[in-house]
């Protein structure tokens, strides 16, 4: 009888043992299965939040930068361009930016933006993908007398306002998409962040 309890007493280190041996070998399988899941670090660079410094960008300039591999701009608006955001609303396809998924909500109102001396905009076309050009001179020859500065897509001709709104009459259907950020401090705008209004 003592040597059947010893057999039972081997018999149980070797089962308990070997469950501990299969189960470290499947958490050393498990971790690198597990870990491929993860997104990869250049993923986690193209949907990271993108910080610019606008402490020195002048009124009626415009800064590019790139979120989410996207054409993205920062641009700040004087005090005369604010005031003809009002002005254009007639010729405006979308003048108070009813297609919610264009902004934030924060975002919904005349300027299309937290503050409203800075516009904050992907610089996509809306019709086919192209970038427009920034053009903030008013009444140039190539787009008319009535043009009071905005974003001019030479593709086909889609025109948006200094605030992204798309004009009547234009192949684009959608204002520019007003991006989700917030302001870290007077200085610098976080892309990519949606903290809500100042």
């Amino acid at each position: 009888m003592s040597s059947e309890g010893v057999d039972l007493k081997k018999r149980r280190f070797l089962t308990a043992s070997t469950a501990v041996v299969g189960a470290v070998g499947v958490g050393f399988a498990a971790v690198p299965f597990i870990a491929s899941w993860l997104p990869s670090e250049r993923a986690k660079a193209l949907g990271a939040p993108e910080a610019a410094d606008i402490s020195k960008l002048e009124p009626g300039a415009l800064l590019r930068l790139k979120w989410r591999g996207k054409v993205t701009w920062v641009v700040r608006r004087t005090e005369q361009n604010i005031a003809d955001l009002k002005t254009l609303d007639s010729k405006l396809a979308d003048p108070n930016s009813d297609v919610e998924t264009q902004q934030p909500d924060y975002a919904k109102n005349a300027a299309r933006s937290i503050k409203p001396e800075f516009a904050v905009l992907v610089g996509i076309c809306t019709h086919l993908g192209c970038s427009p050009t920034y053009r903030p001179e008013v009444a140039p020859a190539d787009l008319g007398s009535e043009w009071k500065g905005g974003f001019f897509c030479a593709c086909h001709g889609s025109r948006f306002d200094l605030a992204g709104r798309v004009y009547s009459g234009v192949p684009a259907p959608t204002n520019l998409v007003v991006p989700p950020h917030q302001y870290l401090s007077d200085d610098v705008i976080l892309i990519g962040v949606d903290g809500g209004a100042a």
